[in-house]
């Protein structure tokens, strides 16, 4: 009970400074329609957000809304997205996701993360990061592997598995600042402090529990 507590303190001073430094959660993704970000998240799973930006630029000027993917054809979008990991299998979930949305849910991105997560190729993370950025509704913590690797060095968690640690992060955090922890670690990973071991002890967040800056845990 002792460590859950420390855990628990920790956990809300780091979550203090992201409110105040990312007060607006907002995914860097860029997307037009609800679906067109479903198909971003998709396609960000082990790739850089750069990266499917670069290719969604112009992906986006042809499929547009969920029917548009439901009926494209395999091997053009396989073609068409080949610049990301894995993109055989994320064009074959793209387009299974897309035709469920059109049959089951009308053509519109569900609202809860049980809906979501019925889609091919939408997981825990997956199902949260859309359910905040297009609905505003925060019903769980994505674990990413910035959020993995942040919980990892500040010993928030014990686990590996990604759905694990967001259950870890929700049992520390009070709910209403849960939509600050995905965003706010994503961020403070990819501009202030990156994976590679470095000297980051004047850094906000490592200021705030400067055992972490000796802790560079290998995250995958």
């Amino acid at each position: 009970m002792q460590r859950f507590d420390e855990r628990r303190g920790r956990a809300k001073k780091l979550v203090a400074y992201l409110k105040k430094a990312y007060p607006v959660p907002k995914s860097e993704l860029r997307h037009r329609t609800p679906f067109q970000f479903v198909v971003a998240v998709m396609m960000s799973a082990q790739c850089t957000d750069k990266v499917v930006n670069r290719v969604t630029d112009k992906l986006f000027k042809k499929y547009i809304t969920a029917l548009d993917f439901a009926r494209a054809k395999p091997k053009d979008l396989e073609k068409e997205i080949s610049s990301v990991t894995f993109f055989r299998n994320k064009a074959k979930a793209i387009i299974a996701a897309a035709k469920k949305v059109e049959k089951d849910f009308g053509g519109r991105v569900p609202r809860t993360a049980e809906e979501l997560r019925t889609l091919p190729g939408v997981g825990y993370k997956t199902a949260h990061v859309i359910l905040g950025e297009l609905y505003d509704s925060w019903e769980g913590i994505p674990t990413d592997t910035h959020v993995k690797r942040f919980a990892k060095r500040f010993d928030l968690t014990d686990n590996e598995d990604l759905t694990k640690i967001s259950k870890d992060l929700e049992a520390l955090v009070a709910k209403k600042d849960w939509k600050y922890v995905n965003n706010g670690l994503v961020l403070h990973g990819r501009y202030i402090c990156p994976a590679r071991p470095h000297d980051c002890l004047m850094h906000p967040l490592t200021k705030l529990w400067p055992q972490a800056g000796k802790r560079w845990p290998k995250v995958k």
